[in-house]
């Protein structure tokens, strides 16, 4: 019995060439063998060439021109008289306004966050009774705009003339003068408080309610009172939702104080007001209530950052960077690439990629390389 055999490279050739055949639904291409004799390629050969950017490169450009273009005006005009601003930025009377409006609104805020969430507690109880006054309150402070509640709390005298504690419809124990309780301090925390009450009660409620109902159901099939409930595990898991707003209404509250010249109190921006009407140097004077505004915000800003990361201990696996990580850790990846050094090992991963671009290679990882023949 005779067998029909064929020479090598007639066998090579009855191989079809890519294309030669139709395409097949569910048919697989095999990738050509690399020939015997082509060079083999080490991974750590590979140079890693950075993706490009242009849009980013263009609107960063045109942004520094605009920024520019903006110190330029800052510097170059002289009617800013940054001089007449350096003076008066440490102005003995700017500085007591400046308390002033730091006083008004740590008062306001501590009044205003305490009956809110009183209030946003109020609205999720069972008693039909609470939840009509609460939703009342609301209703009522977030109609009547700020300025008239200031208003009408310095003219509460007008109304009572003096003030009493004891039971309703009957005698009465305690009585003092409206006017020695409600000055323009007291009508001002009022006003402040009583309406920010309003705002932050909607704020811990929405908080309140963000939390997964299934916390609420854990609780209380553990036998957990009611109220540490809410104190242990409710609201310290609504807390990540209600610290930006209620950061974002202190803020708010930092620039509604200005709101309390109507009643001649000493705040920041009624006394700017009484110093550029002497002097009539308005704009430097503004000038200096808006940087001072601008500092108080921005410590605002940065414990919020770390009011946040604290409770963000319970969401995810690792805690953002603080600033001063995210400075140090840009500026060691700056040294890096400038000295051509490897970066240093604690480095984030991000940002130890960020010292290898540009100069890095590709490495292969795994447990064996076939074209080098050891281990990567």
């Amino acid at each position: 019995m005779s067998t029909l055999s064929l020479p090598q490279d007639e066998s090579r050739q009855l191989v079809p060439p890519p294309g030669a055949l139709p395409d097949l639904p569910g048919a697989t291409t095999l990738a050509p063998a690399p020939a015997a004799d082509a060079p083999s390629t080490r991974w750590e050969d590979l140079k890693v060439v950075p993706a490009r950017h242009p849009g980013r490169w263009i609107a960063t450009a045109g942004v520094a021109v605009l920024l520019a273009m903006v110190v330029s005006s800052l510097v170059t005009n002289p009617r800013w008289e940054w001089s007449i601003v350096a003076q008066y930025l440490t102005w003995p009377s700017v500085l007591a306004g400046l308390w002033g409006t730091i006083r008004l609104t740590a008062v306001a805020a501590v009044l205003g966050f305490g009956l809110g969430t009183i209030l946003a507690l109020m609205r999720l109880s069972r008693s039909p009774l609470l939840q009509a006054v609460s939703s009342a309150y609301t209703w009522v402070f977030r109609s009547v705009p700020l300025i008239l509640q200031l208003l009408l709390w310095y003219n509460l005298a007008y109304l009572y003339p003096t003030l009493s504690l004891g039971i309703p419809f009957g005698p009465g124990f305690l009585e003092f003068g409206t006017l020695d309780v409600i000055d323009k301090f007291g009508a001002a925390i009022l006003g402040l408080g009583l309406s920010q009450a309003a705002y932050s009660s909607e704020i811990v409620r929405a908080g309140i309610l963000s939390v997964d109902q299934g916390q609420h159901e854990a609780a209380a099939s553990l036998g957990i009172p009611r109220s540490r409930q809410t104190l242990r595990i409710v609201l310290p898991q609504a807390m990540r939702t209600i610290v930006p707003t209620s950061v974002n209404e202190i803020i708010g509250l930092v620039k509604g104080t200005s709101v309390v010249y109507v009643l001649a109190y000493g705040e920041l921006f009624y006394t700017i007001g009484v110093i550029y009407g002497r002097n009539q140097r308005v704009v430097p004077l503004l000038m200096v209530a808006a940087i001072w505004y601008l500092v108080i915000t921005t410590v605002l800003t940065i414990a919020q950052y770390y009011v946040e990361r604290h409770y963000a201990k319970g969401a995810v696996r690792t805690l953002p960077p603080t600033p001063v990580q995210r400075v140090r850790w840009t500026l060691q990846v700056a040294w890096s690439r400038l000295t051509g050094r490897p970066a240093p090992a604690h480095l984030p991963p991000a940002y130890a990629a960020r010292a290898t671009v540009g100069r890095g290679h590709l490495l292969r990882t795994g447990t064996s390389d076939r074209t080098t023949g050891g281990a990567a």
